[in-house]
């Protein structure tokens, strides 16, 4: 097998384009596997010229490896063979994003999000490097089989710079490519991508009329809405929403365990107040409904009413037999206070008995 620079061991092709061929390779110093980047120039051009575009394709090289970002395929190193330069650079396992749009289709908005603010991430890191992209399109974004989003493709000479705002426009094309087309069924989330993606791409009326200004997204803003949609969150929700939906849970039809309010019916339901118990009324909330007797509280009642009559009937009862008993000590000693004989009723002398 062809070894490059005396270091490189070719194995088989990964990609191959107008202006170069990456290599899977083996660095035979490190014992590593690498992406190997031949460089080479468009077929017909004067070898003077040649030696120029190779000497700027291995400046270029070397800038890139400046760059140190998670989202930026690192460059190891740069070799000469036969004069033309190789560029070492991670091997990046995975698809790229056009592969991925071509078997399965557009993915999830929310992955679409968090492709478009790794993409951008790494575009901002290699400008910062001095080493701006040309054009990022789905072949440069790699997806990587452990999860990460790699941007590959960077190095291009200063005339080739399309300036933070072609970047930004680039990223809308991207995002744009990589959503299904508009319908009227796509969630809240979709809808605000694709209005991202028209500001970026310039698209629109509003859109092309800012472009035609001058005026120009904000990167900042931008990466923070992307990343914004990538962990799942909508519009932030107004102040005090939160109360709100949990009183509303308990309203008609709800199973929820909020207070009951905005007149809800006090009900046999978890919600409802004790009937013998009850604490204070909320003063934020209209007066509590009227309590109702328990069946309990009815039953003590009326076992007291009924206990109090037995009580009042048996004393009576007694009274009655007393006042139908003889004169004289009865018995257990009682005294009666009626006549000792009939006939001193009705003024007879008859004498006491000795």
């Amino acid at each position: 097998m062809t070894v490059i620079a005396g270091r490189y061991r070719l194995l088989d092709v990964l990609a191959e384009g107008a202006t170069g061929t990456v290599w899977r390779a083996l660095d035979e110093t490190d014992r590593h596997e690498v992406a190997l980047k031949e460089l080479r120039a468009p077929d017909g051009l004067p070898a003077d010229e040649a030696l120029l575009l190779y000497a700027r394709r291995e400046r270029e090289a070397r800038a890139a490896a400046r760059i140190d970002h998670p989202a930026v395929a690192r460059v190891l190193g740069v070799a000469t063979e036969d004069g033309r330069p190789w560029a070492a650079m991670e091997l990046v396992r995975g698809l790229t994003l056009a592969e991925t749009l071509e078997a399965a289709g557009p993915p999830p908005a929310r992955e679409t999000a968090r492709v478009g603010a790794e993409v951008l991430a790494g575009l901002r890191a290699a400008r910062e490097a001095g080493v701006p992209h040309r054009e990022v399109d789905p072949e440069h974004v790699l997806l990587a089989n452990d999860g990460r989003i790699v941007v590959t493709g960077f190095g291009t000479a200063p005339e080739d710079d399309p300036g933070p705002v072609g970047e930004l426009r680039a990223l809308g094309r991207l995002l744009t490519a990589a959503l299904p087309s508009p319908s009227t069924a796509e969630d809240e989330r979709a809808r605000e991508l694709r209005a991202l993606a028209e500001e970026l791409s310039g698209e629109g009326q509003k859109h092309a009329a800012d472009r035609d200004s001058g005026r120009s997204p904000d990167p900042d803003r931008i990466e923070r809405e992307l990343r914004r949609l990538a962990a799942g969150g909508g519009r932030p929700a107004p102040s005090g929403s939160a109360g709100a939906t949990t009183e509303a849970s308990a309203g008609p039809g709800g199973t929820g365990r909020g207070r009951q309010r905005d007149g809800d019916s006090g009900g046999e339901g978890p919600n409802a107040p004790a009937a013998d118990g009850g604490g204070a009324p909320d003063p934020a909330g209209p007066p509590p409904p009227a309590r109702t007797r328990s069946p309990r509280r009815f039953h003590v009642l009326l076992a007291g009413v009924i206990g109090a009559l037995l009580i009042a009937g048996a004393l009576a009862y007694h009274l009655v037999r007393d006042d139908e008993g003889g004169t004289g000590p009865g018995p257990g000693g009682v005294t009666s206070t009626a006549p000792a004989d009939p006939g001193a009723a009705d003024g007879g002398s008859g004498a006491p008995r000795s």
